[in-house]
């Protein structure tokens, strides 16, 4: 369309170029004045103009594509920088997940071992402590059985001691009364074989 209405153009300065220019037998140059270029000369130059124009069109819209497929690689590679630094921030941040996953996982390892230690030295104190109360609830029994046994001797040490004073004395009594017994016996029989 551009090249269209520059042809246009073009070809109405040629015709006002006609209008101006004489040619050149109608024209005679007087002494002093400067020679006016010929129409052939001026459109050779309007052709020449006209092929530059051509020619900087070409190189315009060449350069109108360069700078689209300049525009185009500048968003390919943006787009290319965007999707690596997307990658690089999804890795990123899977990493920083896995990473915080595998401390939880250790923070609750180490706490199951320490609350499985705490619950064993637990259970080992318990039974250190049922064993020294059976041990003592053993020993208790053993010096309450001795102290039993003792007193139980004792009691029937004593027994039979006062068991033995009691008969040596029934004895003794028994002897003095059959003794007195008979010396009354003894006195009666004997006054009365004398009267």
């Amino acid at each position: 369309m551009v090249q269209r209405e520059q042809g246009a153009k073009g070809g109405e300065q040629a015709k006002q170029v006609g209008k101006v220019v004489k040619p050149a037998e109608q024209q005679a140059v007087k002494p002093g004045e400067v020679a006016m270029p010929s129409l052939t000369d001026i459109l050779e130059r309007a052709e020449q103009a006209y092929a530059a124009y051509m020619d900087a069109q070409k190189e315009v819209a060449k350069a109108y594509r360069q700078n689209e497929l300049d525009s185009e690689k500048s968003y390919k590679e943006a787009e290319i920088r965007a999707k690596n630094r997307r990658d690089e921030n999804i890795k990123q941040a899977l990493k920083v997940r896995d990473g915080a996953i595998e401390g939880a996982a250790k923070a609750r390892e180490e706490a199951l071992e320490r609350v499985t230690k705490a619950r064993d030295e637990a259970v080992a104190q318990a039974e250190q402590a049922y064993k020294r109360g059976i041990e003592r609830a053993e020993q208790n029994y053993q010096s309450s059985e001795l102290q039993a046994k003792s007193a139980c001797d004792e009691a029937t040490k004593q027994a039979l001691r006062t068991y033995e004073q009691t008969i040596g004395q029934a004895w003794r009594k028994r002897e003095e009364t059959t003794q007195q017994a008979w010396r009354i016996y003894t006195k009666e029989t004997k006054g009365a074989e004398q009267e």
